[in-house]
């Protein structure tokens, strides 16, 4: 059964192996030195909440096509990365990566970790030249749009590890923002796969805005949403590629 203790917004118009593999370039180094946040404490499952503050909702941020401030469209996720400065999120929401924004644990119209802008992209082919929804996952760059700001994002905010190869049902945590939201919420639940390449799961309320939201599995990066139907036609079912060699492809060169 399918919950929601947010207002009722419009509908969403956005567009398997049984172990899991941590990947990097090797598996011991994306555990050394990376906190994996709790993300098994919040509302039942199946039900959608605001996102408590802390060490995981911080690491989630808010995408603006337009610059800082100019109206959120879409959402990603610090994952650790060498020079601490990747995110993910769907491919579909990187369409204007000159312009685009990114700003870590974004609330109230506030960034308390300050606005990044993307410095480069990592997408399929698949996705580039036709838009195939099995490649709907992108890595980016990130850098300072102060530049007297020094560090790196993942430095003030940590990094997800990113796994692949989830049990068909895995428990997934999802932290995104709705457009008409200026705080992110949050829904966990079991996911079962709609094919081989595609994973959905049943939450209310993820609407527009919500794409390229992590997919969180035991505080690792299992997927974002986005994909099939752009991640979902309606507000309560959404869905995420499955993490193959092309995503894993993409982050060992976005991290290194």
């Amino acid at each position: 059964m399918i919950h929601s203790t947010l207002p009722r917004p419009a509908r969403r118009t956005r567009a398997r192996r049984a172990s899991r593999i941590l990947l990097a370039l090797s598996a011991t180094a994306v555990l050394i030195g990376v906190d994996l946040p709790d993300d098994a404490t919040g509302p039942p499952l199946g039900v959608t909440a605001w996102a408590r503050p802390g060490a995981t909702a911080d690491r989630v941020g808010a995408l603006f096509a337009g610059g800082e401030g100019r109206g959120h469209h879409c959402t990603a996720a610090v994952v650790h990365s060498e020079e601490g400065d990747v995110i993910a999120t769907a491919a579909h929401c990187l369409e204007s990566p000159h312009t685009t924004v990114f700003a870590p644990g974004y609330r109230d119209g506030k960034a308390p970790y300050g606005f990044w802008k993307v410095t480069g992209t990592y997408i399929a082919p698949g996705w580039t030249d036709g838009q195939d929804p099995d490649d709907d996952v992108a890595f980016a760059t990130v850098a300072p749009v102060d530049g007297g700001r020094t560090g790196s994002v993942e430095d003030l905010v940590g990094g997800f590890p990113v796994a692949a190869e989830q049990p068909d049902h895995a428990k997934v945590t999802i932290i995104g923002y709705p457009r008409t939201l200026d705080a992110p919420v949050r829904c966990a639940n079991t996911t079962d796969l709609l094919s081989a390449t595609q994973r959905r799961i049943g939450c209310p309320d993820l609407t527009g805005g919500t794409s390229g939201s992590p997919w969180l599995v035991n505080g690792a990066l299992a997927g974002v949403l986005g994909g099939y139907e752009g991640g979902g036609s309606v507000p309560e079912i959404s869905y995420s590629a499955v993490l193959g060699d092309r995503a894993v492809g993409l982050y060992r060169r976005a991290r290194s």
